[in-house]
């Protein structure tokens, strides 16, 4: 069986990391349509951007949801 594969015009959800007018360290998280789904807050250094990524990349599978509306 064959797997299809999708086409280079597929985007994929990604994470950008940019540095804001203030000199801080953020990251975006972006559907595969564009949108922004959430943005991160400021961090002093690049690397600590980074392991936040990493943190959420590695704990996203099993978080709950705590509704608090």
């Amino acid at each position: 069986m064959s797997r299809r594969q999708p086409s280079r015009e597929h985007k994929m959800y990604k994470f950008e990391v940019y540095k804001d007018k203030g000199g801080e360290f953020r990251f975006r998280f972006r559907a595969s349509n564009g949108e922004v789904m959430f943005a991160s807050e400021g961090y002093k250094a690049k690397a600590s951007a980074q392991s936040a990524i990493e943190a959420i990349r590695k704990n996203a599978p099993d978080a709950g949801l705590d509704d608090q509306t």
